[in-house]
């Protein structure tokens, strides 16, 4: 305990929350996290991810031969964005992207590694590292397991974080409402951990019109307690209007996963065609997806792209559930998903050309690890929301800013309760731009409260 006679550290959510709960310990300091979901080990946004998280000049890395730095992912990020994202935040993740990995290896204890099977789209090197199944929930269970374990982290579940406030002595309150009532807990600091107003549908509609109507696919406790929170305290927000889409969702609520989609499939609609290139991104392509006839679609695959897809837990639950379609050729394919055999035929021809030439084909995709070939196997998918990319203004150390840059005394933001590295839109979205400034911010947030 400080000397304000409670804890070091708030943090409101349980999910990439708990690495700050973990570094600020590591450096002394005691921890109360307060979260709303009793299920969060499997019902928060970083339990429902791939669990990939991008690091540059890691010592997976090195090992495997891979050459990256920190100015290689701004880079990258500045080019997915086109210039529009924050450069001093993009840059502080970037840089601090390897040690957050490493501690967590070594402190934490996850059993990460380097994803070299294939690259997702805007990442010019390998640099996603994840978990064996790479599913967020096995890498939240060892992050929780870890948070069990420290004698300076203590769990408040239920419970929610509804305000910050300063008391009349100058201290610093956490307003936290409980099963047995409201409490003000006085404390150093508070880190909003929430992520952001994916399952606030007014707030949907009015930041992101475009993806309004599609499933929504996240965590139901972001809902924007953090903006609420924040704003009341004058603290500035941004990029509203940025969101991580998803075009590989299924009618059974599972993740197909786009590796298909990088290891070659391709993404047709409900007459059959293509309607645009599918490595541009999973983000994009939800909006895309709904615009598309039908506002679905299918993702066609191959056994040797099944085979490849394996290594994803959301993969196999994909097929296990039973939506995956299989057929011996093109017209028995085009059967089974209730499509033109001709028009069908044609779109695939096309892809295999391409595919196998290396040229450009219509909607410009270049980007091919082999054609396509009989059997086919098919999965039904429907554009997804999956978490909002703007919030709360940050800067290089989480710390929550006031439109004049001045720091909000005391207050920090993480995930999705900040404002990420996207950019505007969808377009801008990086495999990893959700988790690691999750992750990342949390770790800074820790570093910075530690240090003060």
């Amino acid at each position: 305990m400080s000397a304000v006679e409670g804890p070091d550290l708030v943090v409101a959510g349980a999910g990439g929350g708990l690495v700050a709960a973990l570094r600020a310990a590591s450096l002394g300091l005691s921890v109360l996290v307060v979260e709303r979901n009793e299920h969060f080990a499997r019902g928060n946004n970083t339990a429902m991810s791939t669990a990939m998280v991008p690091g540059a000049g890691t010592r997976w890395q090195r090992e495997a031969g891979v050459e990256d730095s920190p100015e290689q992912f701004l880079a990258d990020v500045r080019a997915k964005t086109h210039g529009e994202a924050d450069e001093r935040l993009a840059a502080a993740l970037a840089g601090v992207s390897a040690r957050l990995l490493e501690w967590l290896a070594d402190d934490v204890g996850l059993p990460l590694s380097l994803v070299t099977d294939f690259g997702y789209p805007g990442h010019s090197a390998y640099r996603c590292h994840t978990v064996p199944g790479r599913a967020g929930q096995a890498m939240l269970a060892d992050v929780v397991r870890a948070v069990r374990s420290s004698d300076l982290v203590d769990l408040m579940v239920p419970a929610r974080l509804t305000g910050v406030e300063e008391g009349d002595d100058g201290v610093l309150h956490a307003v936290v409402d409980t099963p047995n009532g409201e409490e003000r807990i006085p404390t150093r600091a508070v880190l909003l951990a929430t992520n952001g107003f994916g399952a606030d549908r007014e707030l949907v509609a009015e930041h992101l019109p475009e993806i309004a109507g599609a499933t929504y696919h996240g965590s139901e406790g972001s809902t924007g307690d953090a903006l609420r929170i924040g704003e009341r305290l004058g603290a500035a927000t941004a990029y509203l209007d940025a969101y991580q889409g998803h075009a590989a969702l299924t009618p059974a609520a599972t993740l197909a996963g786009w590796a298909t989609v990088m290891h070659g499939a391709v993404v047709v609609d409900v007459a059959g065609r293509r309607f645009g290139d599918e490595t541009t991104g999973y983000s994009e392509y939800a909006a895309a997806l709904q615009a598309a006839e039908g506002g679905r679609g299918w993702i066609v695959l191959d056994e040797r792209v099944h085979e490849a897809c394996l290594s994803f837990t959301d993969y196999r639950d994909t097929v296990e559930s039973g939506v995956t379609r299989t057929a011996d050729d093109a017209a028995a394919l085009a059967a089974a998903i209730e499509v033109d055999p001709e028009v069908l035929a044609a779109t695939l021809e096309a892809a295999r050309a391409s595919a196998a030439d290396g040229t450009p084909d219509e909607h410009g995709r270049t980007r091919w690890e082999a054609p396509l070939e009989a059997p086919y196997r098919a999965v039904p998918v429907t554009p997804a929301l999956f978490h909002t990319q703007g919030g709360l203004v940050v800067d290089e150390h989480a710390r929550v800013l006031r439109a004049d840059g001045s720091a909000v005394p005391g207050l920090y933001a993480s995930g999705g309760a900040a404002a990420g590295i996207s950019g505007h839109g969808a377009a801008g979205y990086l495999a990893g731009n959700g988790l690691l400034p999750a992750l990342g911010l949390a770790f800074l947030a820790a570093e910075h409260l530690a240090g003060h």
